[in-house]
């Protein structure tokens, strides 16, 4: 651990900030420090002992980590918004047929099948993909949390039922897991601090109270 604080990594569309202000209540003496990368380079940044935990896109090889899943993702298809998917509440892979799907190199869902047919090119990264979405160039799916992170006025979303979906879980190095570590994993979960099962809850600061006024005796 980097001395005097505690590094977490977490993947584009994952929102710690609920989870870090719980940190900051409980463990004020150890500053949680939020790194934000690329899914691909979370877990070699926390096997090289670039930070402490990380949140990643599972699956992942898990060799020398302990990762416990946290939640799943619906999957969403993003289009212009005068595309036809714009004027339903959700849609299925076979609504895709006809559409040309975009596949971006940083894709996080493990497809089996990619529905529809091949876009004329495989951008680098998400970003570059939602600029041809916006280009009429082709529909993208992906997970809503990076559909909300990429948002434009003139691009909307549906969620599409039946598609794979990407799931967020929680990695840290193997071994004895450190009070630190445990408090982490708590707050995540939703442990209140009385029943965290990581360092005992930090007793809240006290504030000065005023002396109550002396009564007044009667003659």
């Amino acid at each position: 651990m980097s001395e005097g604080e505690f590094r977490l990594v977490y993947a584009p569309g994952v929102t710690p900030a609920k989870w870090a202000g719980v940190w900051a209540e409980r463990v004020r003496d150890v500053p949680l420090r939020l790194i934000q990368v690329s899914a691909a380079e979370a877990v070699p940044l926390l096997r090289d002992g670039g930070a402490e935990a990380a949140f990643v896109r599972l699956p992942v090889e898990r060799e020398g980590l302990q990762v416990i899943p946290l939640y799943v993702e619906t999957t969403v298809v993003v289009v212009p918004k005068e595309h036809a998917v714009a004027a339903v509440d959700d849609l299925t892979l076979a609504d895709l047929a006809d559409e040309e799907v975009i596949a971006p190199l940083d894709d996080v869902i493990d497809w089996t099948e990619r529905p529809g047919n091949p876009a004329f090119t495989s951008p680098e990264s998400t970003a570059d993909a939602i600029e041809l979405v916006a280009a009429e160039a082709g529909v993208l799916l992906l997970p809503q949390s990076l559909a909300r992170l990429h948002h434009r006025k003139d691009l909307t979303y549906r969620p599409v039922t039946d598609a794979p979906q990407s799931r967020i879980g929680l990695a840290w190095p193997a071994g004895e897991t450190s009070d630190l570590m445990e408090e982490l994993i708590g707050i995540v979960r939703g442990r209140t601090a009385n029943s965290s099962r990581g360092r005992a809850p930090q007793p809240p600061k006290r504030t000065p109270q005023k002396r109550a006024a002396p009564k007044r005796r009667r003659r």
